[in-house]
C-alpha cells in the first residue's frame, strides 16, 4: 500500500503590492523539492499597501491579524509576515510583539501555526551566523532606511554602512533588476564586516545575485527573503540548506 506523501503548506502575509515574496520564497522551497522528496504548497493573504511610507505601513500592519486568521483557515504549517520595514518602522523589538499576537490569532482560530516575520528572521539569521557588524542595501527612502538601521542596531548588530536607493513606490522596488546589485554592493564600506545584507527588503529582488555577490566579495551574504526561508525551515524543524542561496542557507545554521 502506497503511503501518501505529506505536503507542507507555506502561508504568507503579503503587502498587496508585493510581487516578490510569492516568487523568491517558493523558488527556494522548489530547490528543496529538486534535491529531495519534500513537497510544498504556497498560500497568501494580502494587506493593502502601495507606497512605502510610514502611514501606509502602520495601516497595513493593523490588517495583519485578519490575514493570519484567513491563512489559519487553510491550516498552514508555518506563517510568514512578508514585510520587513512594516515591522521595523513600528519600534524596537516589535517583531516579537507581532509574532506573538499573530500566533495567538491562529490559536484562537483553532489552527495554530508558528509565525515568522522577515524582520525577526533577518536579525535572528545574522545572530546565528555570528555577525556583529554588517553593511546593508535598502530600497527605501532615507528616513525609513534609518529606522531599519536603528532596529538592527537595537538588536545588538552594528551597521557599518548602508545604501538607501530611495524608491517610494513598492511596484518600482520589485521592478529593480537584481543583477544591478552586483555593482551596487561595491559602493558599501565592506571593511571588517561579518555579513552583507544584499536586500533588507522582501520586495526588492536579490535571489539571483546572493551567491554571486558572496563568491565575489568573500563576505557571507544574506537577504531578508533568504532569512525568512531559513526561519521557516527552522520552525518546520527541517534541515536549513538550500543550494546557491548564500551562507545562511548553507545548512550550517
Amino acid at each position: 500500500m502506497m503511503v501518501q506523501q505529506r505536503v507542507l503548506r507555506i502561508g504568507q502575509i503579503v503587502p498587496s503590492s508585493n510581487t516578490t515574496m510569492e516568487t523568491e520564497i517558493p523558488a527556494m522551497f522548489r530547490r528543496r523539492e529538486r534535491d529531495s522528496d519534500e513537497r510544498f504548497t504556497f498560500h497568501s493573504s494580502r494587506m493593502r499597501m502601495k507606497r512605502v511610507v510610514k502611514e501606509e505601513l502602520e495601516a497595513m500592519d493593523r490588517d495583519s491579524d485578519r490575514c493570519a486568521i484567513e491563512l489559519s483557515d487553510a491550516h498552514v504549517d508555518v506563517l510568514g509576515y512578508a514585510c520587513l520595514v512594516a515591522i521595523m518602522s513600528m519600534g524596537a523589538g516589535y517583531h516579537r510583539v507581532s509574532e506573538k499576537r499573530l500566533f495567538q490569532r491562529t490559536m484562537e482560530n483553532g489552527a495554530p501555526a508558528p509565525v515568522v516575520t522577515s524582520a525577526g528572521a533577518l536579525v535572528d539569521g545574522l545572530h546565528a551566523m555570528g555577525a556583529k557588524r554588517v553593511s546593508i542595501v535598502c530600497p527605501y527612502m532615507k528616513p525609513l532606511t534609518k529606522l531599519v538601521v536603528e532596529y538592527v542596531e537595537s538588536e545588538g548588530i552594528e551597521v557599518k554602512d548602508y545604501i538607501a536607493l530611495e524608491i517610494p513606490d513598492n511596484l518600482q522596488v520589485a521592478a529593480q533588476d537584481p543583477e544591478k546589485l552586483l555593482a551596487i554592493y561595491k559602493r558599501l564600506d565592506r571593511g571588517n564586516i561579518d555579513a552583507l545584507v544584499l536586500s533588507a527588503c522582501v520586495q526588492m529582488q536579490s535571489l539571483p545575485s546572493i551567491q554571486k555577490v558572496q563568491d565575489e566579495s568573500g563576505v557571507p551574504t544574506v537577504s531578508a527573503a533568504v532569512a525568512t526561508t531559513w526561519q521557516m525551515l527552522r520552525r518546520l524543524e527541517m534541515h536549513t540548506e538550500v543550494s546557491d542561496c548564500g551562507e545562511l542557507l548553507s545548512g550550517r545554521y
